[in-house]
């Protein structure tokens, strides 16, 4: 037996291994759904596994009828071969073409029923089972058209797929709906997702694939990143040995830490180029990078140096070194120091903690199966199944935001459609404000009443929205009635409502009627006025030259209005004098009592008064 066999036994058996080791080990079937809406009979909806391969419409939905072949019915061959075509003409329904599985593999029956025109291609099972996850072959299966499969797949059930065909035998037409809107969990205004990678750069198309992702995805991974959309965490599968092998030559070469942590030989011979051990030690280095990077609150520096590393430490050139990745670190300025001391000793017996927590984190939890496909892209918890391509994952992550809450790059037009250029979505909206109650999100769009400058609207989103609150006059006048004439503004807004001003009547929203106060003898009723309606508010005059008083709406005479004011202000002024004399001569009687008293006490220290003797006398009276 050659290298190349035992190598590939080895593998075979230290998975086999790692699965046995772990009782609760188990693989999930992403499923998305299959929504039957015609004939009556059929109707309901069904489960269908996501192939993949192909690019899944994560997030949306299509709607199609089924069609299934006369002939080649496997699709195992081109359709052009049988003069058959399922393009869609203008205005018409998308094909779902219905196949049997069997005979060659699922993605060539995906290109060839693509090629057809087919919108999707299920493929009905031919045994009654649960259903299974169709993969992309391996290195010897796979052909250049692989990449180019556009078109999303599903594998129905069998018993399913032969209530399809009866139907269609029948000629009904079975209209369908596929639905990968709950494909993907959408709990919040964050997405968690994980890349299960692999450092080996020479493990064929799988491997080539991968790279190729991080450098076209690297640029919107690390936006996404940085303003805190998405928390982003790389993987890399190990294995360990089994213990009857430890000692051999493949397991030595393929894994450290004494057959702990094992990867399989990149170019599986044992003979040349570099061993398994190589590469875990190159995917125990690219973990430490990121776990650095976190902890120092730049998690996204991953991205770029697994894409440098991929380009200047390339395995043709012999350059898959740890002299080469060191030159990579230093290049970011990364703490070389903190990642050594996280890489640990290779050659030592014993567990090592990170590589250890990769392991433990390839098992399942929760909805999330085991990692056994390799590259595996986990969206909030769940695998994701299809094309590995800037398009397709960036579509799926945007799937996994909670509707409106979506970054602006989930609503680029190369992305989604904007719901809200058509019809603004059928939901509420002010042209002349150029307010809408339209929202596009990447699912489709909802209709909610907007806040506009700090000013929040509210209604039912379709046919009703209103400002309220504070400051709701500043937004398009409130929804109010509001006109100018002649350079006077009048406007029915007030907070409380749309109700209009004094001198108009109506409804305050669409309408208000100036008030003919005139005409309603309301104003201006006295016997010598004169009243002239104007807008918003009336003028009165007098005849015969009198003057009017409006806050008694009266006419006085212009001149004995004169008058009584010169009167009046006569009295004011005489009053002021005489009330300036009063004061002056109280002022000059105080003073003159005050300087007597004074007068009085100094010359009676000087003289006897004329009543001194009687008081000292009453006073000497009193004492006896």
């Amino acid at each position: 037996m050659g290298f190349r066999s035992v190598g590939g036994v080895l593998g075979l058996l230290v998975w086999a291994a790692f699965l046995l080791g772990c009782s609760h080990a188990r693989f999930v079937v992403e499923k998305n759904s299959l929504k039957v809406t015609a004939p009556d009979d059929l109707k309901g909806t069904y489960e269908c596994a996501i192939g993949n391969f192909g690019v899944p419409q994560y997030g949306g939905t299509m709607v199609g009828f089924v069609a299934y072949p006369k002939a080649n019915k496997k699709a195992c061959k081109s359709f052009d071969d049988f003069d058959i075509s399922y393009k869609a003409k203008p205005g018409a329904f998308p094909t779902f073409l219905l196949v049997d599985r069997g005979d060659c593999y699922f993605t060539k029956k995906a290109w060839n029923a693509q090629n057809a025109g087919a919108a999707a291609i299920l493929v009905a099972d031919d045994k009654d089972e649960p259903l299974i996850t169709m993969d992309t072959p391996e290195e010897g299966g796979r052909a250049d058209h692989l990449d180019n499969i556009t078109i999303p797949s599903a594998l129905i059930t069998k018993s399913f797929g032969d209530r399809l065909k009866k139907a269609i035998d029948n000629g009904d037409m079975v209209n369908v709906n596929l639905d990968w809107r709950e494909a993907l969990p959408h709990p919040d205004e964050r997405v968690e997702y994980e890349f299960w990678t692999n450092s080996n750069d020479e493990c064929g198309p799988k491997c080539d694939s991968q790279i190729d992702f991080v450098k076209t995805f690297k640029g919107a991974a690390q936006v996404l990143e940085k303003k805190g959309y998405t928390e982003f965490t790389p993987h890399y599968i190990t294995w360990y040995c089994p213990e009857a092998f430890i000692l051999s030559k493949q397991c030595k070469s393929q894994c450290i830490n004494h057959g702990r942590y094992c990867a399989p030989d990149p170019e599986q011979d044992f003979s040349r180029g570099y061993d398994g051990k190589d590469v875990v030690v190159q995917n125990l280095l690219q973990v430490c990078v990121f776990k650095v990077a976190k902890e120092h609150k730049k998690p996204w520096l991953w991205w770029d140096y697994v894409t440098d590393f991929a380009i200047r430490c390339p395995m043709k050139e012999k350059k898959y070194t740890k002299e080469c990745a060191d030159g990579v670190i230093k290049s970011f300025g990364l703490d070389h120091k903190a990642i050594d001391k996280c890489i640990g000793d290779p050659n030592a017996d014993e567990e090592n903690p990170v590589l250890k927590a990769e392991q433990d984190a390839q098992i399942g939890k929760g909805s999330r199966g085991d990692v056994t496909i390799l590259p595996t892209l986990v969206i909030n918890n769940r695998q994701y199944r299809g094309k590995l391509d800037k398009g397709p994952v960036l579509k799926a992550l945007c799937a996994g935001f909670r509707e409106t809450t979506e970054p602006a790059v989930c609503l680029s037009e190369d992305i989604q459609t904007n719901e809200c250029l058509e019809n603004n979505g059928g939901c509420w909206e002010d042209k002349a404000a150029n307010i809408t109650a339209c929202k596009d999100t990447f699912r489709g769009r909802v209709c909610e009443c907007p806040v506009v400058k700090g000013v929040k609207f509210v209604g039912d989103g379709y046919t009703h929205c209103e400002a309220s609150g504070s400051g709701r006059c500043e937004i398009n006048n409130g929804g109010c009635w509001k006109e100018t004439r002649n350079g006077h503004t009048y406007s029915a807004c007030t907070d409380e409502g749309c109700k209009c001003p004094v001198g108009f009547k109506g409804d305050g929203t669409h309408k208000c009627e100036d008030i003919d106060e005139c005409k309603e003898r309301t104003a201006c009723q006295c016997k010598e006025c004169k009243c002239k309606n104007t807008w918003g508010s009336y003028e009165c005059g007098c005849s015969g030259g009198l003057l009017y008083m409006k806050e008694h709406d009266t006419c006085i005479s212009n001149n004995g209005a004169t008058g009584v004011g010169w009167n009046f202000l006569w009295v004011i002024f005489f009053g002021l004098v005489a009330a300036g004399i009063a004061g002056y001569a109280v002022y000059k009687y105080r003073i003159r009592s005050y300087m007597d008293s004074e007068i009085r006490a100094i010359m009676a220290q000087y003289m006897p008064l004329d009543n001194q003797g009687d008081v000292q006398s009453h006073s000497h009276h009193i004492e006896m």
